[in-house]
This record gives structure tokens, C-alpha cells and sequence, in this order.
């Protein structure tokens, strides 16, 4: 199978025999006269590590003409809905976007308005016949396909230091007549600076924030004076459910719930009841999750803290991540249009105020990721090395431009340091390494190890033997309901692996059915913390669990 096409790579190198003159070739094809230097490819003095000229990496590309329209401004200001106007009216496109909720919403406002558009995501393929159009998460972006238009939204994250590279690859790569850039002010000098060696046209379009946001002097107070449309935002799961368990204790209102690592369709349910004005559930709790992906009906933003860790400290939150979250508030055209902020606490008020106040700090760089082909190639000067050492060459040895950085690759260097006693192949081991597996969750990094062991083994991955029989059930404590969120995990990088190794991994639609389960199982949790979840809402859980497969307490077969 061609993975390259499918995913992050350009089709420009191939694996021919004769590695010299096959890489000659290559490299002829794949850059073409104008290549920013020189290679002689039969000389040891070729350095593989040399990323300086990415937007090089794109041929196809660097032959169009591009137009690039930059739509900068605050949530709320309209600047993606225009662009996805502009996106509707061209004959053929693609949005791509950084979360698979907006790429299923923009899909289904495309269908809607009767323009034929498939939905491709790292877990998802929905085609829709005659489509002319596609909605996909920006790592999925074709950079081999011809578009009269592109949206990349949320451009900003080119600096993101874990995921900067896809939305770079987009920029860069994307053969589209019109390319418009959705994201924050913050990013337009240094996009600027990036493209000026691409030759194309840039447009720069300003917008302010269609709605008022009102930052409140005054702290939220009791539980008693939580209103309807409210939404408290914390950075942990334990705060969440407190928080959800007070409020509606005290506070006598239903909460819905929303933080990131929730399946992608438990969230989408849970903001469909928070934004249902017929539905009991008229307050969110969530994490910082809600910054982008969906769109909430809520009338004021209460910070319960103005701090969370990010992974290695305890730090304040940054201007851009106050500005993302409070400008969730008042919604254009929802049934709060006018949105205020606040926090919990009269102490962290300072600092909201002066963030609200404050210009986003300039990106400086975008991030970057040696493509496939160059760790192929360098493999084949170096046969001894494993896909680790040879990541951990380019990290260290890399030759970048002041525009650029390398992303963060610790997650892949961990599941490389696995699969290198694995016998698969160099592509085979990156595929792996790039799928969307936590190795600090210890039931997904099981999991993912399982599925490559018993690929390298046989060949293909059958879900029932790797999985023990047993009985899914509705979580009874927050340590189970993490035990099912990785069970998700786990299935949801199932289906990931069968979209890249179909004949490999063949049973997809149960580990859809599964993923879908699992989902119900943990909104049916969501719903019996704090007061009692009306009837109607309520699950037949003895029909759910007739229905299971695994066991959360012994989930893989020993």
C-alpha cells in the first residue's frame, strides 16, 4: 500500500534499487533546477540533516501561483466563516482543520448546502458520492491533489511545539489556487517572512470581535449565583466532576461536561445538551478543551484558577490560552450575544484583565519534522541504526532556518525505542510511531505495543484475540472512568491502524461499535454525578452491557 500518498509524505522519493542513482533521480524530481543548493548524491558529503529549505520539499506547489489570503482576528469575529464562504463557492476544496469536530462540522455545513464533501480524518472516511470537496484534520491534508481553494484554520498552531509541523506542511505544501489562513494576529509577521521565497501573493484581512466581551471587577461568589449559560472552566478531571457535583448541589442547576481526553462524540453530546435551550443541562464545566472545536451557547466564562500544569510545571496561563477561552463567551447570533468573564476567586482577577488587554505574543516559528523519505534515505547510509537513533540524529543535527524548529518527538522516540526490537521495517516503524498513541497512558501504550508485536508475529491483528471476553460496564468511580477512556484509546488507534493496514487490521467495524459503546457507557457515568439525571436521559444499562465485549478490569488477554 502507498502510504505516502495518504499521509504525511509528498511523493518524491521511491525505494528503487541502485540506491545512488535511484537517489539522484529523486532528488532531481523532487526539486528540480531551482533546489536551493546543490547536492551531489554520490558524495559522502551530502548531509540529510539540512532542513533549511522546507518549502523546497513541495515542488508541486512552488509551480502554482498561489494566492494567500490571511483572515487574523479574535473568536467570534467571523474571520472562518468567511473563509469557508470563499471555500463554498469554489469549484473544488479543502478544509483542514486541527481538531476531527471541526472537520465533521464543516463537512456537514458543506453537505447541507448541498456541496458534496468527504470527510477524512486519522479515524474516520465518509465519502460522499460526486464529492467535490474534503473536511479533514490538517495531518490528513493531500499536499499531492490540485484545489482551486484551501482553508487552513487556526494557523496559529504552526508554532504549536508537538503539532507544528502538520499546519507548516499545509502552508507549504497545499496546491490550491487560493490558500486562506483562519488563526490569531499574533502569526502574520512570520508567515509573511516563510512565504517570501515561495513567490506567492499574500493578503492580509483584519477582524474585530463581532459580539461584546465583557471582562467582569466583580468575582463569581457563592454556587448560588451560577446562572444559566454559564460555563466554569478548570484543568483538571477531579476539579471537573467537583466542580459538576457542587454546582448542582448548591447551585440547582444540571451540568454538562466537556475536557479533552473524552471521546471526541461524548463531547459533541455533551455541548448538543448544554446548547439545547429544551435541555435540563443549561451549565458546562470543562478544561481549557472548549477553546476550539465547538461551538457553545455560553453567556459568561468563569476561570475557577488562572493556572494549570502543562505537562511539567505549574505556570499561569498565557495570554493567547486566556484570550481562546474567555472568547468562547457570547456566541454571534446564539441566544447570549453580549458574553462576560469572570473567575472564581477576586485574586486572579488582575491577571484576566491585564490578558484580555494584552496583544498576543509574536510567533517567531514554525514547526518542522523530517519528512519519511529523508530518514529513508539516511537509513540507507546508515543500516545499523534503529528508527530511534536515527530520530534522535535529526534532533540533534538538524540545520534549520531562524524561521523554523523541530517539533518535540519524545512521544515518538518512546514507541521507537519499542518497535526497534520489533522485526518491522523502517516505514512500518514510523507508521507506528505516528499514530495518535499516549505512551503515558499505560493501557494505550499496552495496547499499541500488543498490536505491533502481533503484527511483526502473524501479520494481522484480530481484536478478539488480543482482547479478553468479558463484560463492559458503566464506570463506578473516576479511576474507572479513566479505565475507559484508555479502552477508547486503544480501540480509536485500532481503527487509526486500519486505515493505513486494512488487510492487517480487519476488524474495524467492531472496534467502531466498540468506540461507540464505550462512549455511551461513559456519558451515562457523566450524567449520574450530582443530581439525578432526568429519566429520559437515562441508558438501559442492562441492554448496554448485553451488547459489550471487553472488561475494563482485564482488558487484554494474557
Amino acid at each position: 500500500m502507498h502510504f505516502c500518498r495518504l499521509l504525511f509524505f509528498t511523493g518524491g522519493f521511491s525505494a528503487l534499487p541502485g540506491f545512488v542513482g535511484a537517489l539522484n533521480r529523486d532528488f532531481q524530481l523532487r526539486f528540480g533546477p531551482s533546489c536551493c543548493r546543490l547536492y551531489s548524491i554520490s558524495s559522502s558529503t551530502f548531509d540529510f540533516t539540512d532542513l533549511t529549505c522546507p518549502h523546497s520539499w513541495y515542488p508541486k506547489a512552488r509551480k502554482k501561483h498561489r494566492k494567500i489570503f490571511l483572515h487574523m482576528g479574535p473568536t467570534n469575529s467571523g474571520k472562518t466563516h468567511n473563509a469557508l464562504k470563499r471555500l463554498e463557492s469554489s469549484d473544488s476544496g479543502v478544509y483542514c482543520g486541527p481538531l476531527r469536530l471541526l472537520a465533521w462540522e464543516v463537512a456537514k455545513r458543506l453537505n447541507k448546502a448541498r456541496i458534496p464533501c468527504d470527510l477524512i480524518t486519522g479515524q474516520e472516511r465518509e465519502e460522499v458520492e460526486g464529492a467535490t470537496h474534503k473536511a479533514v484534520t490538517v495531518e490528513m491534508a493531500d499536499v499531492t491533489a490540485n484545489y482551486s481553494c484551501a482553508v487552513i484554520d487556526e494557523i496559529q498552531m504552526l508554532g504549536c511545539k508537538t503539532r507544528g509541523y502538520s499546519f507548516t506542511r499545509a502552508l507549504l505544501g497545499l496546491c490550491a489556487d487560493e490558500v486562506h489562513l483562519c488563526g490569531d494576529a499574533a502569526v502574520v509577521p512570520l508567515i509573511q517572512e516563510i512565504l517570501k521565497v515561495t513567490g506567492d501573493d499574500i493578503e492580509v484581512q483584519y477582524y474585530e470581535r463581532l459580539s461584546p466581551l465583557i471582562p467582569l471587577n466583580i468575582p463569581l461568589g457563592p454556587y448560588s449565583n451560577i446562572r444559566k449559560g454559564d460555563c466554569i472552566v478548570t484543568f483538571s478531571r477531579r476539579r471537573i466532576f467537583g466542580y459538576k457535583k457542587e454546582i448542582e448541589r448548591q447551585g440547582g442547576h444540571l451540568c454538562s461536561i466537556v475536557y479533552g481526553s473524552l471521546p471526541p462524540e461524548t463531547r459533541t453530546r455533551q455541548a448538543m445538551m448544554f446548547n439545547d435551550t429544551t435541555s435540563e443541562f443549561d451549565v458546562l464545566v470543562a478544561s481549557d478543551a472548549i477553546g476550539m472545536g465547538l461551538n457553545l451557547n455560553i453567556s459568561r466564562i468563569i476561570f475557577s484558577t488562572m493556572k494549570k500544569f502543562d505537562g511539567s510545571e505549574m505556570r499561569e496561563l498565557t495570554v493567547p490560552e486566556v484570550k481562546q477561552i474567555a472568547g468562547r463567551a457570547g456566541r454571534y447570533g446564539s441566544k447570549f450575544p453580549i458574553g462576560e468573564v469572570t473567575c472564581i476567586s477576586g485574586d486572579d482577577l488582575p491577571l484576566l484583565h491585564s490578558s484580555l488587554k494584552s496583544a498576543s505574543p509574536t510567533i517567531e516559528r514554525a514547526g518542522l519534522f523530517p519528512t519519511f523519505e529523508l530518514m529513508y534515505l539516511y537509513s540507507r547510509l546508515h543500516p545499523e541504526y534503529g528508527l530511534r537513533r536515527i530520530l534522535e540524529h535529526f534532533v540533534e543535527n538538524a540545520k534549520l532556518s531562524e524561521n523554523y524548529f523541530i517539533v518535540d518527538c519524545e512521544v515518538m522516540l518512546k514507541v521507537a525505542a519499542v518497535l526497534d526490537e520489533m522485526p518491522l521495517s523502517l516505514h512500518e516503524k514510523y507508521l507506528f510511531c505516528i499514530s495518535p498513541a499516549d505512551m503515558d497512558d499505560e493501557i494505550t501504550s499496552q495496547g499499541l505495543t500488543q498490536f505491533a508485536q502481533n503484527y511483526a508475529n502473524k501479520g494481522i491483528v484480530r481484536l478478539r484475540e488480543i482482547f479478553k471476553e468479558g463484560t463492559l460496564k458503566v464506570p463506578e468511580t473516576p479511576a474507572a472512568l479513566v479505565e475507559l477512556e484508555s479502552i477508547h484509546k486503544v480501540l480509536d488507534l485500532y481503527v487509526w491502524l486500519s486505515f493505513r493496514l486494512e488487510e492487517s487490521f480487519p476488524d474495524r467495524e467492531l472496534a467502531v461499535s466498540q468506540k461507540s459503546f464505550c462512549s455511551m457507557l461513559i456519558e451515562e457515568f457523566l450524567g449520574r454525578l450530582g443530581m439525578q439525571i432526568p429519566t429520559r436521559r437515562k441508558f438501559k444499562s442492562n441492554i448496554l452491557r448485553s451488547r459489550s465485549l471487553n472488561s475494563p478490569q482485564s482488558f487484554f488477554a494474557k
